[in-house]
């Protein structure tokens, strides 16, 4: 198979060459990601689809010593199960060991690609200052984050939602309604999560471009030193105010986030007493819902950054198609 073509196999052999060159870069951000790592993206659904599997097996594990803790068993059942905890875990973390070192591989490959691609265009044409400014923001700033969302863009929801739904499917199979208690906590995020990323999406879109003006103005765009410096300064007291509000926002959606998490755990521990008083349930259940949505709080929060990535990372996607337009077109020269 040629350079061009996806890879069948994560270990390429033979020299780095890029499978696009200036002329011939991708017109999207999905063709991007086919270009670099088609095949790549194949191993990677594997080995999250894996992980997401074994991620719930702990949690019954748990239940079933607490459990025949419980009625007494013999101590040999109770260390069976123990053993059987401890060869789960290893196996799920070896698994996402390989997974993220692979996807880690897969996205150095696509910011190497990316930074190849747009290193080709310099050159070609007599640029202006404002050219070159966007040349140096995209190989040395942009070019990091489009290429690192690659290795994560397809393992990362398969695993953070795989591990959602196995372990909400877990929890419906042992409690249908200490379920959808669990699964109605966390529906107002549902609504905020949305609203706020839009509004940060906004903001990024516009630092990037912010950055853009500064990196055109170091090397050289107004013609008089005090100028310059002034125009910076406002361009830096634009990007800080830009800042504060993605802080101001991200940091709200997890406080918000958080909030929904510590009260579906109380509802659960309520509902879930009443429903031992009245020899509903076992403990062991209790235990396990307490320990699944701990399980289910940090990848419902990992599968929000993932879609705050998409957004922000077909932004700067964009961005970098943009620059690639003004480069290669010979008007851009003075």
């Amino acid at each position: 198979m040629n350079a061009n073509g996806p890879w069948p196999s994560p270990l390429r052999r033979g020299h780095f060459r890029t499978p696009f060159s200036g002329a011939d870069f991708p017109a999207s951000l999905p063709a991007f990601i086919w270009r670099t790592s088609a095949w790549d993206q194949l191993w990677l659904a594997g080995l999250s689809l894996s992980a997401a599997v074994l991620d719930t097996a702990p949690i019954e594990v748990q239940r079933r010593i607490l459990n025949a803790t419980a009625r007494r068993s013999g101590f040999d059942t109770i260390l069976e199960l123990a053993l059987l905890y401890i060869a789960i875990v290893a196996t799920e973390g070896l698994i996402k060991l390989v997974m993220r070192i692979y996807s880690g591989w897969v996205s150095e490959y696509a910011v190497r690609s990316l930074r190849a691609a747009i290193g080709s265009l310099i050159g070609q044409h007599q640029a202006s200052a404002e050219i070159k400014g966007v040349q140096v923001a995209m190989i040395l700033s942009e070019s990091e984050p489009v290429g690192g969302f690659v290795g994560d863009c397809v393992s990362e929801p398969l695993l953070q939602g795989g591990i959602l739904f196995a372990v909400f499917g877990y929890m419906s199979y042992l409690q249908p309604i200490m379920a959808l208690v669990s699964l109605a906590v966390f529906s107002p995020q549902f609504v905020f999560v949305p609203l706020m990323q839009r509004a940060i999406n906004r903001r990024v879109k516009a630092r990037v471009s912010v950055l853009r003006q500064a990196s055109a103005s170091v090397i050289g765009e107004e013609p008089e030193e005090i100028v310059r410096a002034v125009a910076q300064e406002v361009r830096f007291g634009e990007i800080f105010h830009l800042n504060m509000g993605i802080f101001r926002l991200k940091f709200t959606m997890n406080f918000l986030m958080n909030l929904t998490h510590q009260i579906g755990l109380v509802a659960i521990l309520t509902v879930g007493a009443w429903f031992v008083l009245h020899g509903n349930t076992q403990i062991g259940t209790i235990i396990a819902f307490v320990s699944g949505l701990r399980n289910v709080n940090d990848p419902w929060g990992d599968l929000v950054n993932w879609f705050q990535n998409v957004w922000v990372t077909k932004t700067k996607y964009d961005m970098v198609l943009n620059g690639v337009s003004q480069i290669a077109t010979p008007q851009a020269a003075p």
